[in-house]
């Protein structure tokens, strides 16, 4: 079976790794962290050393800075596949994939929705840029990951992922204020959960977020406050550059950025309830 070189090992890349592991596949993994490597059995200590003679290279990477670093970095030959799983910048995508062409290289974008428990159980959502012969290469891999659905040509998947981020911390944010609102008010918020998941008010947050990380007060989804607002500052720019105005977007970043700038750098993404809870006038 194709060798895989698997870049990017934390919370997200470790257990993605580790069902392609599973599923068959020799895997080399690499993460610049010594933490994240040694979590893993099949790691290496080298990105050279990860991506030499792999036929195709994984990606997971925070952001489009650090994946054209690694990828201009790596030793890898003509015929080689890359997948970007990372939540990349569009059009920088669509850039790197033809530099890579120039030199033999097949790039292809593949992010994911689902979080860390989806990534454990091979349940996420994948959303592929590229063309379809390139991708149906890749499809056996994928598939030990989760679901795939095509979303157009290289760079697509970055954007509808992007897209799909700011609905998602949109949601969540409008969700806090009418929850907290509702509890001010003197409602319980598991009844509140229960009728909006009944009503059309329902979303992700109303169905995932507040359940399983704000009521218990983990605030543990695995997916960091300053991700998503990177992924919401890439689909407020995307819309800019195709023309199409935002301002409700460009609105929620507002917010987002000033949950960034109190709450810890470590703060996971369903933390800004705790921003809203302090923030909001008493």
């Amino acid at each position: 079976m194709t060798t895989i070189g698997f870049v990017g090992l934390g919370n997200m890349g470790g257990p993605m790794s580790s069902l392609l592991v599973q599923g068959g596949f020799p895997v080399r993994g690499y993460d610049v962290s010594a933490e994240a490597r040694a979590a893993v059995a099949w790691s290496v200590e080298s990105l050279d050393d990860a991506v030499r003679d792999a036929g195709v290279v994984i990606l997971m990477l925070p952001d489009s800075d650090i994946v054209e670093a690694t990828v201009r970095s790596m030793t890898v030959g003509p015929g080689t596949t890359v997948v970007d799983m990372s939540s990349s910048e569009p059009l920088r995508t669509r850039a790197l994939a033809e530099e890579l062409a120039g030199r033999g290289i097949t790039l292809v974008d593949a992010p994911v929705s689902g979080g860390v428990a989806r990534a454990r159980t091979g349940k996420l959502t994948i959303m592929t840029g590229g063309a379809p012969g390139d991708l149906a290469l890749v499809e056996p891999i994928l598939a030990c990951l989760g679901t795939t659905t095509r979303a157009g040509d290289v760079g697509s998947g970055h954007a509808v992922k992007a897209l799909n981020n700011l609905m998602s911390a949109t949601h969540l944010l409008v969700t806090s204020e009418a929850m907290l609102a509702g509890e001010r008010f003197g409602l319980d918020p598991a009844t509140m959960l229960e009728i909006f998941n009944g009503s059309s008010g329902r979303s992700g947050s109303t169905e995932n977020k507040w359940p399983s990380f704000v009521l218990p007060g983990t605030f543990d989804s695995g997916f960091g406050l300053r991700l998503m607002l990177k992924d919401m500052r890439i689909a407020v720019g995307l819309a800019a550059q195709v023309g199409t105005p935002d301002p409700l977007g460009e609105a929620a970043v507002s917010f987002w950025e000033r949950a960034a700038s109190v709450l810890p750098a470590t703060a996971d993404h369903t933390e800004i309830v705790n921003w809203l809870r302090e923030e909001l006038p008493r």
